[in-house]
């Protein structure tokens, strides 16, 4: 990296650090929506959220719910940008004692009430000691926080990595420490075009997660290039801003909070959905989803129903840790082709005429 551009990333990262622990004191602090959402979290998180300390809930200022809602207990969780630690003490009951939740955040102000509360936190939920800890350092790099490869099985993020100024970093290090068949769920803020340099060197759209977002499309292909080789969308809804101001300095800009999980599965997804002619009987036994389970958006499958996969989604089920919940069916002996559940067919006009269309001549 050049001069500049490190004095650049250092400047982005010292006004971001004073607008999260200077500027914003509270959650009501922010000027926008876009580090909010309406959703209302599910009964089991409701009570979870209960628990965790009043200082710590009024530093919150994710975008999303980042908690998978199946299958965490005893598992090793990070948590990118955790701020006040809000989602880590959520993951601390949902992995239990046996379980491990790490937070890495780069601003003083919010890591320190997070550090604060450890041990108040494992008295209230009944543990013989804190299972979370908390490290001082910066998102796009976890080796200096001393976080070696392929030691946790899902790491999490609340609408930080587009506070980052090197997302690939980010990316590439989340990847690096994940153990293979693990995954990063996350939701963070996306645009529906390329941001304007005048937009993204503002400090105040940048702190209100607006202008350091990616563009959707730029993600996709990122994420592809740092080995999470299928991202799967789980959910999305517009962001309305609610402040005059900056929604005329943005214009035509939309955007979105979406929630991703990308797997890690190295050699193993294509980069399309393929048919093998496989599936998959889910067993109904992820507790809360008894009746059916959600892998993402495209993605609802039923108890005891035979229900047909593409190549990658077979492979994020049978080499995960989702494998105990189902039982698999065929192997990837033979291809059929595109898997029709994936919206493509074949590309040739020709294949059209076969089907009983009408000639035409170029």
């Amino acid at each position: 990296m050049n001069g500049n551009g490190a004095q650049k990333r250092q400047k982005v990262q010292d006004e971001v650090k004073e607008y999260y622990g200077e500027t914003l004191k509270v959650t009501e602090d922010l000027k926008t929506n876009a580090c909010c959402t309406g959703a209302a979290p599910p009964p089991k998180i409701r009570k979870a959220l209960a628990k965790i300390h009043p200082d710590v809930i009024a530093k919150y200022y994710g975008c999303g719910l980042t908690i998978p809602d199946d299958d965490l207990a005893g598992l090793s969780v990070l948590d990118l940008g955790c701020g006040a630690g809000r989602d880590c003490y959520l993951l601390s009951q949902l992995v239990g004692e046996k379980g491990r939740v790490v937070g890495v955040d780069m601003t003083p102000a919010q890591i320190n009430v997070a550090k604060q509360q450890r041990e108040w936190h494992a008295q209230k939920f009944g543990h013989a000691k804190s299972n979370t800890e908390f490290k001082d350092g910066v998102i796009e790099d976890l080796a200096a926080c001393g976080l070696p490869d392929a030691s946790f099985d899902v790491i999490v993020s609340n609408c930080v990595v587009n506070l980052s100024t090197d997302k690939r970093a980010v990316l590439t290090e989340a990847c690096r420490v994940l153990k293979e068949g693990g995954e990063l769920y996350f939701s963070d803020v996306y645009a529906s075009r390329r941001m304007p340099a005048e937009l993204a060197a503002d400090p105040v759209l940048y702190g209100e997660c607006l202008s350091g977002a990616l563009y959707w499309n730029d993600f996709l292909h990122l994420a592809r290039a740092c080995g999470f080789d299928d991202p799967r969308l789980v959910e999305d809804a517009p962001i309305t801003i609610e402040n005059k101001d900056i929604e005329e300095r943005v214009g035509q800009i939309k955007f979105y909070s979406a929630t991703y999980r990308l797997f890690k599965l190295p050699g193993k997804l294509e980069p399309d959905c393929e048919d093998y002619g496989q599936a998959v009987v889910y067993k109904g036994t992820i507790a809360g989803h008894e009746s059916g389970w959600r892998l993402d958006g495209h993605h609802f499958i039923e108890k005891g129903k035979v229900f047909p996969v593409c190549g990658n989604t077979y492979h994020m089920l049978h080499d995960t840790r989702f494998a105990p919940h189902f039982d698999f069916i065929g192997d990837m002996s033979t291809h059929y082709g595109i898997f029709d559940g994936c919206g493509k067919s074949v590309p040739f006009g020709s294949a059209e005429t076969a089907k009983g269309g009408g000639g035409s001549c170029c």
